[in-house]
Formats: C-alpha cells, structure tokens, sequence
C-alpha cells in the first residue's frame, strides 16, 4: 500500500479510539505495516491498539516507544505463553502499583513521582505506607454494596440500608454529638492504655468500654471500621468490623488485566486461555510444602528420605521447604553447620534420580535463619551456604521470604513468620466467640489486604518494600508456615493453608494440587 494513504488509515484507526500518533510513532508504524496485505491490515491495527491500551499510558499522545512494544507484544509467538507456566517471584522483584484516587486506578511506580524503594527508607516511605494501605482499603469499602451510594430513583428503602463512610476530620469539626456513624481508620496506641483511631485527616481517641468485637483478630496498626456516636472529643465504639474483603475476580473486573502479582508475563496471567488449558490438562502437577525443615537432625533426615522414596515412582512437580533449616539457630558454627546439612540433603536428593530429574526444590528462608536480622522481606540464604546445593541439585531456587509462584493462571504466596502467635499477644481483646483461631486469623489478613497487620515494632518491615507484603487482589492459595497446628481455611474464594511445623507436628505437610485446587493433609507415619 501507498505510504501516504496507509499513514491515513494509522492516523484515523487511532484517533477513532480517542488517540493521536506521534509523527515518530506514525513513521514506525508505517514501516513495519508496509508489506502488510489489504485484508489483513484492518484487523493487525485494531490488535496493536488494543495491546497500546493495555499500556499504562499519561496521556492520548502515543509515543514511538508505545507502538514498538505494542507490535512486539502482537507479533509474539503464541508459543511463548508456555514460558510463563511457572515462575518463581522475589520480593524485591514484585511491581509496585499506587492508587490514584482522582484516576480511580492503579499506577505503576514509573508514572508517580515516588522515588524507588531502598532499603534505608526515608521519613516519606514510612508514611506512605500506611496511607497507602489506607487507600487500597477505602476504595475496596466504597465499592462494597453496603457502602455504595443508591441511585436516585432507587426504591426509598434500599437508601436506608446503605452506609456512609465518614472521616476524622469530619468528626473534630463538631461541637454537638454526632450519632451512629461508620469510619475506617487504623487501631493506634498513642498514649499508654489509650487507644485512638487514625486516618489520613486526624486521629481522634476511642472509649471501647462497649465496643463489640466482629470475628477477627484486631491488633495495634489493623485498619478497622469502627461504628458509634462521637462527644466531646471522643469517639465511643459499638462495634469494630473489618473492611470487607472481595474476591479476586471481582477486583479484576474494576481493574483490568493489569499484572498486579508480578512474573514476566505483560498482563495478568488469568487472562490466558492457553494457561488455563495448560493447568486444567496437567492433573499430574503436584506442590508439596513442608515447613521447619531441621537439616541438622538425623530424624528430620530421615522422614524426608522416606518421602522422596513415596514420591520416587509420581515426582512432585515442586517441593517447598519453608525455614528454619537448623533446630538451634544462632552459634558461631551455624553457617558452617548449614552447609554441611544442605550437602546432606542433597545427597539424599541424589539417590532418587526420578526426583533429582523431575522435581523442582524452593527454599524459602525461616526468621531463625542467617540473614540480616528479622526485618521483612527477607532476601535469600547467602550464596556461599547454598553453592555447593545448587551445583548437586541444578533445579533448586533459594528465594526471598515472602515469596510468590505463578503457576499457569494460578498466583501463590508463600510467607514463613510465626504470625499467629505475634497476633494473638497483641491482640487489643482477645476473640472470644466459638471461632476457631486459625478463621480469625485468616479472615484479619484477607480483609486487611497485607500479611503482618501488626506494629512496626512488633513486625519490622523495610517501609519502602511493604507493598512487597501485599495481598491485593487475593492470591488463589495463601501459604502461611506457621508453628501453629496445620489448618486449610477457605475465604472469598483463596484457600490458606499452614503445613504446620514438620518435626512439631508429626511430620505432617500439606500437597496441593493445582488442576482442581484442592489440599491434601499429609503425614509420614512411623514404619
């Protein structure tokens, strides 16, 4: 086709979608369309608009730099969604999205203007964090149906039943009593035996001598709605309820395609038809988490040898040894020790060639683990521990904790923290209803959309990689390793599971099965 009159048609294809090319952009386009037939070029053009839509774009302008990405993204092989069947994401590797509340949308870092993160966080990133939290659960509560404003023709009685989230801010303006209102706001302890409510417009104090507590477990810094009637500077609570939770496919639908969960993969992997087939075709795939690996004890040894002997003639497609890998974690000798028992393992690898072959192996370090301390994320076990490992068992990974797999179309997260424990202690009144701990304790982390809604002084946490510690929109499967005794707990459609402390709890672990989501209870018995 001419260039002229090609250029034309690029021109009025995009401004018809409501976008203007940039004469570079024009000019590229122009040339990669050139040797394109008639027939086929109407269609080619619609595809490369639609994956320039996909792009997180500040303005109608298209760039050069858009359009090349879009025509690569088009021109990829179909084949090359089979790379994205597994992969394995660090914490520090995880994207960072802001909610822009006049957009109503997620923005990628790169087009705010936040700084990177670092490690050595500034005074800015400790209150991001927070408001941040704040953000992502305010508009997951305005749009929930109780909090949803009525149309105006809507039936009289139905505006009665919804809620109006108020502020603080609202609140200290008054001088009179206000009655039966609703605020989200964070659980603070500003002044010893006081408690307060906090939310970006001011912090107001609280009188919980009536307060009702819904199931959960509420802590210092959890965001909570509080409801009751404010006086004289006090904010008296009837009850505290957590903000609630939605299920992944109802976040998507507001949001789009965007890849919150990270992986190579350029938009959200539960779009692909072809993963999806993938996934439901591999009944064989099988995730084996065990949690508390002591290599330092020959008894820990041996089971596992037994296992892999179980597992020899129908390999696992991954094994998942969450930390701590010593049973006496500190010593001047525990580096040393550490390795000695990895190269034990790895042995024992070895002698199940079906395994060593076909399995893959994920270690996630424990917080008695080396490392620097026990602030989270926390990066891998050190590459001079796992060297040799690695060179005996090629298909072996040593990652962050938390970590997150993306399996097909399938997102999971892994976090190992005696978490449980940490929550009750802290908790500002301990649950009293009939529900067992392990529900309360998943209900509070699903609705606070992060895996420690604790003090920063109780759960350290580089303030610039909270967002790392995530869990919006909610994964398929939730992997807490946690002393506790094992539970699988199923809420707005994500499954947790703790495969409970292996040489505590028996041996006992858990396999998932990721074809038909469902978990299996293990255990090895003695012989």
């Amino acid at each position: 086709m001419e260039p002229e009159r090609l250029r034309r048609r690029l021109s009025s294809a995009f401004r018809l979608r409501g976008f203007v090319l940039r004469p570079d952009a024009l000019k590229y386009l122009t040339e990669a369309f050139q040797s394109t037939s008639e027939g086929e070029l109407d269609d080619i053009i619609d595809n490369v608009i639609d994956a320039v839509e996909k792009q997180p774009l500040s303005s109608n302008m298209i760039e050069q730099p858009l359009v090349e990405a879009a025509v690569q993204e088009c021109s990829r092989a179909p084949d090359e969604a089979i790379e994205n069947v597994f992969n394995i994401i660090g914490a520090f590797d995880i994207p960072r999205f802001i909610y822009n509340s006049e957009r109503k949308k997620f923005l990628p870092l790169s087009m705010t203007d936040l700084p990177g993160p670092s490690l050595f966080g500034s005074a800015r990133d400790k209150a991001e964090l927070y408001r941040e939290r704040y953000s992502i659960l305010q508009q997951r509560t305005h749009r929930h149906e109780l909090f949803t404003p009525s149309p105006v023709a809507a039936h009289p009685d139905d505006s009665k039943s919804k809620f109006q989230l108020k502020t603080i801010e609202s609140l200290l303006g008054n001088t009179a009593k206000v009655g039966e209102v609703i605020v989200l706001g964070m659980i603070t302890q500003l002044k010893e035996g006081k408690f307060f409510l906090e939310d970006p417009t001011g912090v107001v104090q609280l009188d919980l001598s009536k307060a009702q507590f819904h199931n959960g477990l509420y802590t210092e810094s959890c965001f909570v709605l509080a409801e009751g009637w404010y006086e004289d500077e006090v904010f008296h609570v009837n009850a505290f309820g957590f903000p609630p939770t939605e299920p992944s496919a109802t976040t998507r639908a507001f949001y789009g395609n965007i890849n919150f969960f990270g992986g190579p993969s350029s938009s959200s992997v539960k779009a692909s038809a072809k993963l999806k087939q993938l996934e439901e075709e591999n009944e064989d795939a099988m995730f084996v988490f065990v949690s508390d690996v002591w290599l330092d004890q020959a008894e820990v040894l041996e089971k596992l040898h037994m296992m892999f002997s179980g597992y020899s003639s129908a390999p696992p497609t991954c094994f998942f040894f969450c930390g701590n890998f010593s049973s006496a974690p500190y010593g001047k000798n525990q580096i040393q020790s550490l390795k000695g028992s990895l190269k034990a393992l790895a042995d024992i690898i070895c002698e199940h060639p079906s395994i060593h072959k076909s399995s893959r192996f994920v270690f996630v370090p424990g917080p008695e683990d080396p490392g620097p301390g026990s602030i989270l994320p926390r990066p891998p076990l050190a590459e001079n521990i796992t060297q040799e490992f690695r060179q005996l068992v090629p298909f072996s990974v040593f990652t962050t904790n938390p970590c997150r797999i993306q399996y097909c179309t399938q997102e999971i997260i892994i976090f190992r923290e005696d978490l449980i424990n940490k929550m009750c202690r802290n908790c500002v009144r301990f649950p009293s209803s009939n529900m067992d701990i392990p529900s309360h304790f998943v209900k509070t982390i699903l609705s606070q959309g992060h895996l420690t809604p604790l003090p920063l002084y109780v759960s350290p946490v580089f303030w610039a990689w909270d967002y790392s510690l995530r869990i919006y929109p909610l994964p398929d499967l939730l992997v807490t390793a946690d002393k506790h005794d094992p539970f699988s707990v199923t809420n707005s459609e994500c499954l947790c599971i703790n495969p409970g402390s292996f040489p505590r709890s028996g041996f006992s672990f858990k396999v998932y099965y990721p074809s038909n989501k469902t978990v299996e209870d293990s255990k090895l018995q003695e012989l």
